[in-house]
This record gives C-alpha cells, sequence and structure tokens, in this order.
C-alpha cells in the first residue's frame, strides 16, 4: 500500500471510530409500556396489521371509524412482519396492538388477548371452510372426498403452527402430525382408492394458520398417489383461481367475515365443502401486560 493510500485509510479508520458512539446515540428505544398513561401517544396510534388483501384489515378499518379511532392508523406488512415485531415488543415489554386471529401460534407463545368489540364490528367467532373448483367431484372424486372430509380442531392446528415457527419445514411438521393422528387421516381416507401420480392444485394465503392447513391436506393426498402443487396468493387471485378452475382447492376460508367479500364476489363459481375448523376468531390483539387495555373503546382513553 502506497504512503498517501494509507493516510486515507486511517484518517477514514478513524472518522468511523469517531462516528459509531454518535450513530448508536442516535438510535431510538421504544419505552416500556406505561399503564397510567394513554396507549395512543405510545404506540404512534398505529395499528401493525398484515397483507392490505386480508379481510380483517378491512375490518380493522370499519373498526377505526366506528370506534371514532380518528388518529388511528393501519399499518400494512405480512403476517411474519407483523409476528416478528409483536415478538421484539413482547420482549421489551414495550406497547403495541396487532389484527390479530386465532388459532395461531401466537396465541400458543406469546400471552396475548382480544380487545373486547362492544360494537360487534368483527362479528361473533367464525369457522374456516373447504371451498373447491366446479368439477371437482367429477374430475377427481377421490380428491374430493379427502378434501370433503378434512376437518381438525384449533389445537391440532396450532400444533403445527408452533411447529413451523420453530423451524420445523412445513412439509415435515405436516408428516409428523399425521402419524400422530394416524386413525383421524385414515376417516378421512377410508374407500378412497389410490390414484397414479394425478395431478392437483392448492391455493393458500400465506398466514400461518393456512401454511399448516394446507400442507396437512397435501401430505394426505398424496399418501393417495396425488402430485400436488401449492400456490401461494393474495386472498383475492386465491378466490380467483378457483372460481376460474385455474386451481383446484383451497381450505382457507375464513367465514362469514373475513372471506365474506370475496365467498359473495364469486357465489355460484365454486362448491363450497363446509367448515373443517370451528371456532376461529378474529379481532384487536395486545400483549396481557397491557392491563389498562381490554377494549377498542381503551383505544381512545386520554
Amino acid at each position: 500500500m502506497h504512503l498517501k493510500q494509507r493516510k486515507w485509510w486511517w484518517a477514514l479508520a478513524a472518522l468511523t471510530v469517531m462516528l459509531v458512539p454518535v450513530l448508536a446515540g442516535c438510535s431510538t428505544q421504544l419505552a416500556e409500556y406505561k399503564p397510567n398513561e394513554a396507549v395512543g401517544p405510545q404506540v404512534d396510534y398505529t395499528i401493525t396489521g398484515i397483507d392490505a388483501g386480508a379481510g380483517e384489515m378491512a375490518t380493522t378499518q370499519k373498526a377505526i371509524k366506528r370506534y371514532d379511532l380518528n388518529k388511528w392508523q393501519l399499518q400494512t406488512s405480512s403476517s411474519s412482519a407483523m409476528t416478528s415485531t409483536l415478538g421484539k415488543a413482547i420482549k421489551n415489554r414495550q406497547p403495541i396492538v396487532v389484527t390479530g386471529w386465532q388459532p395461531h401460534w401466537m396465541f400458543t407463545k406469546y400471552k396475548l388477548k382480544f380487545l373486547k368489540d362492544p360494537k360487534g364490528v368483527y362479528g361473533k367467532a367464525e369457522n374456516i371452510h373447504t371451498v373447491v373448483r366446479k368439477g371437482l367431484k367429477h374430475d377427481k372424486p377421490e380428491a374430493y372426498t379427502v378434501l370433503d372430509r378434512f376437518h381438525w380442531t384449533k389445537e391440532e392446528m396450532s400444533t403445527v403452527m408452533l411447529a413451523v415457527n420453530k423451524g420445523a419445514d412445513p412439509k415435515q411438521a405436516a408428516n409428523k402430525w399425521i402419524k400422530a393422528h394416524q386413525q383421524q387421516v385414515n376417516q378421512w381416507t377410508a374407500g378412497v382408492k389410490h390414484v397414479n401420480g394425478d395431478a392437483i392444485k392448492l391455493t393458500y394465503v400465506a398466514w400461518d394458520s393456512e401454511i399448516a392447513s394446507t400442507n396437512v391436506v397435501a401430505e394426505v393426498l398424496r399418501s393417495v398417489g396425488y402430485k400436488v402443487t401449492l400456490q401461494s396468493m393474495e386472498m383475492q387471485p386465491m378466490w380467483a383461481s378457483i372460481a376460474t378452475k385455474a386451481a383446484d382447492a383451497q381450505v382457507c376460508a375464513w367465514l362469514p367475515n373475513t372471506s365474506g367479500v370475496y365467498y359473495k364476489k364469486y357465489q355460484g363459481q365454486f362448491v363450497d365443502l363446509g367448515v373443517n375448523l370451528r371456532g376461529a376468531k378474529v379481532g384487536l390483539a395486545v400483549p396481557t401486560y397491557m392491563t389498562k387495555v381490554n377494549s377498542i373503546e381503551d383505544l381512545n382513553k386520554k
């Protein structure tokens, strides 16, 4: 290295050493939750949401209007980004308000509570339905039968979700669950003839709950000989794919509210096989240490 280059390098190194403490001092750390202060300013009047096309995002916009949360905004992100932000906030006991749904592993991993909804904007408990394209019963009767019989509980879904959250591959987590519940799975496949590599396409929204259910169904279909393709989509194109027969099935229809707008839009262009999971819930959620925030109405307290 030439003399001029060495002088330049040492000057840059010295400047870096000087800047590091300055930059570190400029970084901000959100304060811990203060129960005796209004929650709005503590979270910058922000509700941390997920993808814009999710039904609960539209419902939350309605909630903001119905509860006169005029200063509040709904921040669009994704399911993974929301749960990542939630985890960081809980680690530091910081205040946070998120769009939540159950079943979801975050209610197993963290101590959370839904905010009361006295105006009933989010409605009562929802059910998750299986929806298939028209003609599937005729074209792929074995797959239709398995999909029609598929059902499980919130606790069972949470087992798969939590395993994936801890790092397991969704396919492996699904197979592990199937092995542990083989008798239940046998009821879904009883009398179903084995097929020889027939193709079938499942679409799903990339929420942790739907990743779990779709992978379980996919592995069961593979066990009877189907060649299964999975494709993640936003909610609207997922419904459109079934209506246009670009895909064969989805097990992600949260009804009557979360998927309600698409259910009505594509009515008559799909077949609803009914409930595959009962008692799902959607709403705004906060960590339980936010003791003074128990209702959506509390977001407006000063």
